[in-house]
């Protein structure tokens, strides 16, 4: 069945009607010319065998009505292409919006099975204290993650309608980053995290603390996230380059794909196939911490060598000595 749509509908793929359209209006610009030929070659035939005045037949100024003509279908062409890369982002956006639903759907259902399996456990069987403890701790990591994907979505909704809940604040970037970590030390207690500030310089900057310690979070817990090392490292350095100041988060993970570097920060998108369903993340991290970085008038770039030779992501922010 599936493959006797894809047959009736082959034919009106947005790029075979795209390339329908560009050719169809290029042929009719063609034979409008070649018509015009034609009908000035007859005309001056007539003019010349009743000796009369060309200018009588001919207007000077057609070849400029032509050159406008020509213009006009250029536009219109450009306008054609414009609407067919539009209609194409949509569609793409539509995929991978489609394919964070399914995903994200999965990651909300998975420890809400879970809580119920164990809560219905509680409520049937006598269990010791120590059993107790366990599964209640498999709860609580369940609550946790229930509450992550949760406060995502709600996070990019308000950075979308641009309400951050916090004014910003005149803050020292380097004790900032220090104290996120001091205060969510039992996130990352089996990692290895060095800060590295060559200057020994404090760097005060404006920002929203609120969202930028979801930058943080954002980008730290996915170099724990995205490594399969036995110790997972993150080597955080400040650097002033010309007016701008390099903050690197560099992890030993599991690398980024090249081809993949300059999707990531999309919204919805996941590593892997737009149609794979075991596409990791819920596609919202990066694009938060792109935004997160937007508002605060810099951005985030990303590098990585490979599969399996950790990444970079680096965030520049304007910054005057």
């Amino acid at each position: 069945m599936e493959q006797v749509i894809t047959r009736t509908k082959w034919f009106f793929h947005p790029i075979l009607v795209f390339i329908f359209s560009i050719v169809a209006l290029a042929m009719s610009l063609v034979l409008y010319i070649y018509w015009y030929m034609e009908v000035s070659t007859g005309l001056k035939d007539i003019a010349r065998k009743f000796n009369l005045d060309h200018g009588q037949l001919l207007e000077s100024e057609t070849w400029l009505v032509i050159l406008i003509l020509s213009i006009l279908v250029g536009i219109i062409l450009v306008g054609i292409f414009i609407i067919f890369v539009y209609n194409q982002k949509i569609i793409q956006l539509y995929r991978l919006q489609q394919n964070f639903i399914n995903n994200f759907t999965h990651e909300l259902k998975t420890p809400v099975t879970s809580l119920k399996l164990y809560l219905e456990t509680f409520m049937k069987h006598e269990i010791a204290r120590d059993e107790q403890l366990t599964y209640l701790n498999y709860m609580v990591h369940d609550v946790e993650r229930l509450s992550d994907n949760i406060n995502r979505i709600l996070n990019l909704a308000r950075i979308e309608v641009k309400i951050y809940g916090e004014e910003f604040v005149i803050a020292d970037l380097v004790a900032t980053v220090e104290q996120f970590i001091k205060d969510n030390d039992q996130l990352f207690r089996n990692c290895k995290i060095n800060i590295h500030n060559s200057s020994g310089r404090s760097f005060a900057y404006s920002i929203n603390l609120s969202l930028f310690e979801m930058l943080l979070m954002n980008l730290m817990t996915n170099a724990v996230k995205y490594n399969e090392s036995e110790k997972p490292r993150i080597d955080i350095t400040f650097k002033l380059y010309h007016r701008r100041l390099h903050i690197r988060f560099e992890d030993n993970g599991i690398g980024i794909e090249k081809t993949e570097i300059k999707k990531i920060f999309r919204k919805f998108y996941q590593s892997g196939r737009a149609d794979d369903m075991t596409a990791r993340g819920s596609g919202l991290g990066l694009h938060l911490v792109q935004n997160i970085a937007r508002i605060h008038k810099g951005k985030v770039v990303a590098q990585s060598m490979g599969r399996g030779k950790g990444s970079v992501f680096t965030l520049m922010l304007p910054f005057k000595s």
